[in-house]
């Protein structure tokens, strides 16, 4: 008895960790990353241990261990020159997006 009480508690436990999943994925993006050039041609990148998602000329990212900067040149690296990038809602100005952008490909 004591074991299927277990075992339905982590099945439990198990279907509560992917249902947050999704909504993890849909919209609560901690990084933004707007391409200069246009269409991206990569639904998703990644930069050191971020994993970016793209639609059109945007990619978003979750939270990384790294500085924001640093996250910035990293993603303008791999898609090019960008036109915005904003971090926890608060967008680069045009100095800290210029250095970002020194570090495009």
């Amino acid at each position: 008895m004591i074991r299927i009480v277990s075992t339905a508690a982590a099945a439990a436990a198990s279907l509560m960790l992917f249902a947050a999943v999704p909504a993890t994925a849909q919209g609560n993006a901690y990084y933004s990353a707007t391409a200069a050039s246009g269409q991206l041609k990569k639904a998703s990148l990644v930069t050191r241990n971020t994993i970016w998602k793209c639609s059109d000329t945007v990619c978003t990212a979750g939270k990384a261990p790294d500085r924001d900067t640093t996250v910035c040149a990293m993603v303008a690296q791999r898609i090019g020159q960008l036109s915005a990038f904003t971090a926890n809602g608060t967008a680069f100005t045009g100095e800290a997006l210029e250095k970002c952008n020194g570090s495009a490909k």
